[in-house]
């Protein structure tokens, strides 16, 4: 693949932000359901870290592509990581009144306590959601939201 390519070719037509979330992990994918359901207008689309489009966002970041440890939200111009994500991701959210606000109050908390607290969860992340035989079967409204897996 060409990954790079592969990488700024998210953006060309479509400036929304994009999640990276754990496509493994049952809290990660809870929490892509929390935001599916929170975000109204779609300011958001998805992509597991484990995907084509997720790993070759990771390296547009910085990252490496086995690097699953945390949350993504990649812009056009930067990327975010861990707390700093969620917070961002907080604020655009548009589910309850609350959700910019704690995203403009986790904008005041020092990073290095709500990185603490992330990597806790994080760390735990596979303890907390336990599995599930359940899976989220009316994404035909979400389709613009995800990508499909770039040809070789």
């Amino acid at each position: 693949f060409d990954w790079e390519a592969i990488g700024n070719d998210v953006f060309k037509t479509d400036k929304r932000p994009v999640i990276l979330f754990d496509g493994i992990c049952n809290l990660c994918n809870g929490g892509v359901n929390f935001a599916l359901d929170n975000d109204s207008i779609g300011s958001f689309r998805f992509a597991s870290l484990q995907s084509t489009i997720g790993k070759a966002l990771l390296i547009r970041s910085g990252k490496e592509t086995n690097d699953f440890s945390s949350i993504v939200l990649v812009t056009e111009e930067q990327s975010y990581f861990k707390s700093d994500a969620v917070i961002r991701i907080a604020s655009k959210l548009d589910g309850h009144p609350a959700f910019p606000v704690v995203g403009a109050a986790g904008q005041v908390v020092p990073s290095f306590v709500s990185n603490f607290v992330y990597d806790f969860v994080a760390k735990n992340r596979h303890r907390f959601g336990e599995s599930s035989n359940e899976c989220r079967l009316d994404f035909g409204e979400f389709d613009d939201r995800f990508f499909d897996e770039p040809n070789k």
